[in-house]
């Protein structure tokens, strides 16, 4: 009676905390609307990640380094309709200080996709660890 009513208040709460605090993981998750063929994206993008594919850009903790294409055709440029996503490969991490969202952003950056006509972003702070305080010239 007052007892379950107790339990089921802090139920309650510790459901709706967890379910506002977003992922439980380090990830980001973000669409990206651009006015451009499908065709120019992919070989923008392409490009890029040959220019990053060398540890060069790993010095004093940065990101745009070591890019790896593995499968990305004009196709799939074309066909994908969920944009882009970063997952930390360790298990534990819950916070990444936007590292994530850096690692895709910075890779749209690079390619000039950000200046396109038609540029938008799609994403939140649930969907993205950390992305409103993101810091993308460190990382």
């Amino acid at each position: 009676s007052r007892m379950h009513v107790g339990r089921w208040i802090l139920a309650v709460l510790l459901g709706t905390s967890v379910c506002d605090a977003g992922p439980l993981h380090a990830q980001c998750k973000v669409d990206w609307y651009l006015g451009l063929p499908c065709r120019d994206v992919y070989h923008l993008l392409v490009r890029q990640i040959q220019k990053w594919t060398s540890a060069s850009g790993c010095t004093a903790g940065g990101q745009r380094c070591l890019y790896k294409v593995f499968v990305m055709t004009e196709q799939a440029v074309k066909e994908k309709t969920e944009g882009a996503m970063s997952i930390s490969e360790t298990w534990f991490a819950v916070r990444d200080h936007g590292t994530n969202y850096c690692n895709l952003y910075n890779l749209i950056e690079g390619s000039g996709l950000t200046q396109s006509r038609g540029y938008r972003e799609v994403t939140s702070e649930f969907q993205c660890t950390q992305r409103s305080t993101a810091d993308c010239t460190v990382y």
